[in-house]
């Protein structure tokens, strides 16, 4: 897909990454690190990693952790990003990399854009959901993941399909009338909204009819329609791939109410590796308009890079709407919960501990990223890398910022 006029990386970069050591490209790739301080009161209290049961897989135990630099020189010559002025306070204790309030005119402009979209041309909410879709500050959310994109049409492309997947998990899964019982058969059929069905002339028919049925159908399969539009072959199938990804992680956490399991930690984790944000940040290319060949997007290496970055934002979400889940009805599986049961900790030890394997897949998530720009500095992988980056940090942002949504607990 050509790039409708945003620059590539200098061409000096491929260079640079080469030189530089892991750490300090980790940090050039995501920008100046934060991590909020804890208040002095509250001490560090895993003194060598976690040992608990489902641990093992995750790493906690290293050596050292990366250092984090105050700056760190960037060889494009760019200022350090300011930081954001929105309202939330950030976890303490967390790592995450501040990034500056989104463009507002991009904001309003998606935000009007996406609510048009959602009442006039997939009609996917009653009006007493307005607020509740208000409050998403999805445009907000998808400028402050895509500060690269080239026109507000780019940034709308991931804005309905994030949108079209809240709507299949709340609809389908969660809040809004969402069960795990028959979940399997509701996703199948909305995963044909993205992935068409072939069938014969008799039956075809039937399909396309069932595509309108209900909203999550119809926000899935307009989403998709203006991403193939936009996107390549390859970009488009990749998509198809994680949301297949997504999907079964669904239907495993279903599987677990139906039958009252707690997972242990590394059962949990390995459920939220596919249960969580990676179809996000793999589209970066398709929003910043250019592509990251195939055959480099699928090299195991980049494989872990994605699959890390979706870990890491995916507990960030498990931490920021631990109040929120908590005073919903029923048990809801995040980390924290997980970890409390599992590895028999208070609430307050068990969220502290999620921060740290938060931290963890975070720097790992680095590490990964440093290691592939330095074996494939090309500018594509470097730019890509950099767009993952950006999401996360983004994706944290809009969890911190959003207290329409998420509180944080009582924990410091």
């Amino acid at each position: 897909m050509p790039d409708p006029g945003l620059s590539p990386l200098p061409a000096h970069l491929p260079a640079a990454a080469a030189r530089l050591g892991a750490d300090v490209l980790a940090q050039v790739l995501t920008g100046p690190a934060a991590e909020a301080p804890a208040p002095p009161a509250a001490p560090r209290w895993i003194p060598g990693g976690p040992s608990g049961l489902g641990t093992a897989s995750v790493s906690l135990a290293r050596p050292a952790p990366l250092p984090v630099p105050d700056t760190v020189p960037d060889p494009t010559g760019a200022a350090p990003a300011a930081p954001s002025a929105a309202e939330g306070r950030p976890i303490p204790g967390l790592y995450f990399h501040p990034v500056p309030d989104p463009d507002p005119v991009r904001v309003d402009e998606v935000s009007r854009r996406i609510k048009d979209w959602a009442v006039d041309e997939v009609q996917l909410f009653p009006d007493e959901w307005e607020g509740q879709f208000d409050g998403f500050s999805v445009g907000r959310y998808m400028v402050a993941c895509h500060p690269d994109a080239p026109t507000v049409d780019h940034l709308m492309l991931a804005t309905r399909l994030m949108v079209a997947e809240n709507a299949v998990d709340d609809c389908y899964c969660e809040d809004h009338g969402g069960s795990p019982i028959g979940l399997g058969g509701r996703l199948l059929m909305a995963h044909t909204a993205l992935d068409p069905v072939h069938t014969t002339p008799e039956y075809a028919p039937a399909w396309a009819d069932s595509l309108g049925s209900d909203a999550p159908r119809r926000a899935y399969r307009s989403a998709m329609d203006y991403f193939v539009r936009a996107a390549s072959p390859s970009q488009a199938d990749r998509f198809r791939h994680d949301m297949a990804r997504l999907h079964l992680g669904y239907l495993a956490e279903a599987a677990w109410a139906e039958t009252d399991h707690v997972p242990e930690v590394w059962e949990y984790l390995a459920m939220r590796q596919f249960n969580n944000f990676r179809p996000c940040p793999t589209i970066t290319d398709s929003v910043g308009g250019y592509e990251l060949p195939a055959d480099l997007h699928a090299r195991p290496e980049m494989q872990r890079v994605i699959a890390l970055a979706g870990n890491a934002t995916t507990i960030v979400n498990d931490l920021y709407s631990y109040t929120k889940e908590l005073s919903s009805p029923g048990v809801h599986l995040n980390l924290p919960v997980v970890l409390a049961e599992r590895e028999r900790l208070s609430e307050r030890d068990a969220y502290l501990k999620a921060v740290e394997v938060h931290n963890d897949l975070m720097r790992a998530f680095e590490a990964a990223a440093a290691d592939v720009a330095a074996t494939f500095a090309v500018p594509t992988v470097l730019r890509f890398l950099k767009g993952v980056a950006t999401w996360v940090d983004g994706n944290h942002y809009w969890h911190q910022t959003n207290t329409f949504r998420y509180s944080l607990p009582d924990f410091w």
